[in-house]
């Protein structure tokens, strides 16, 4: 997959998508993706941001076009304009329009994004999942329907992950420990019966930013529909957003008062999915969140 040799494909998908002369006279290459290659190319007045893939990675490409279009019909938040997606000449690709962005900051910039996610969440489904399945990174993450939000998180979150490291080579305590707290899950939802909202489903500070006039973008998604604290619990894991963001959200009014005992379960699907993609690294924290959710539930239940 080298990006000249796909040059051609791009100008050609770009030109019959928007209907106009676009002629590629500009490409500079982007980084940050582990996955796919990303460009800016430009005719010298329109400019556009470009994921190119390998042939097997087409489906990736398709998820995260899927993805983009919900989260834009909401209006709730900005998220980059699909321009086309499709494969042309086996080089599967993803264009977009190509904005500027920097690191979202403390203050009015954090309280504004906290209140665009809040406005998206508040779209919400009949039922938990979505209508395909997806990725999580580039593992695959399945999203069929269920009215049951501890059984889906169960069974199409945890589980999986727990399935996919077993066959990484990561047994032992691992699937012991992960046996017995898929069985404890249910006990977490007792009290608790959240709505299924509209989620960006890989939300850290890496899939975000501010344009150049301050406002928040998001990018990058994993959607389905599901409780809105899985995105908060993520948006703590790697790093975290700035503190104003935070304490907007809750003023919002959408975190539980038991948000806290849950929050460990929702990050353990990341970590297990970091052990996944990335190594025996995630391995330690991985057990360390399954032991303390193992640990306060055999309390609970006692």
């Amino acid at each position: 997959m080298q990006p000249d040799a796909a040059l051609p494909a791009i100008e050609s998908l770009i030109r019959r998508e928007t209907g106009n002369h676009f002629v590629l006279r500009e490409h500079t290459p982007i980084a940050g993706g582990d996955m796919h290659r990303a460009l800016r190319v430009s005719d010298g007045a329109q400019e556009f941001f470009v994921k190119l893939a390998q042939p097997s990675h087409g489906r990736m490409l398709a998820a995260e076009a899927d993805g983009l279009v919900a989260l834009r019909a909401t209006a709730a938040i900005r998220t980059p304009e699909l321009v086309a997606h499709g494969a042309e000449e086996d080089y599967p690709l993803l264009v977009m329009e190509y904005l500027r962005l920097r690191p979202l900051t403390e203050g009015r910039q954090g309280q504004q994004f906290a209140e665009a996610l809040a406005q998206l969440h508040g779209h919400t489904g009949e039922q938990f999942g979505w209508h395909n399945d997806n990725f999580i990174g580039h593992s695959p993450q399945a999203n069929g329907f269920t009215r049951s939000w501890a059984t889906f998180f169960a069974e199409r979150r945890i589980r999986p992950q727990l399935e996919l490291a077993r066959s990484n080579g990561f047994d032992g305590e691992l699937q012991r420990a992960g046996k017995r707290l898929l069985t404890r899950i249910p006990a977490l939802f007792l009290d608790y019966r959240p709505k299924p909202s509209l989620l960006h489903g890989d939300l850290w500070h890496g899939n975000s930013g501010v344009t150049e006039a301050g406002e928040p973008v998001i990018f990058d998604p994993a959607v389905y529909y599901g409780d809105a604290e899985t995105d908060l619990a993520m948006s703590e894991l790697f790093g975290g957003f700035p503190a104003s963001f935070y304490a907007t959200y809750r003023r919002e009014g959408r975190v539980h008062e038991d948000y806290e005992r849950r929050k460990p379960l929702y990050n353990l699907y990341h970590v297990l999915n970091h052990l996944n993609l990335f190594g025996r690294g995630y391995l330690g924290e991985a057990l360390r969140l399954i032991d303390r959710l193992n640990r306060m539930l055999a309390s609970d239940l006692a």
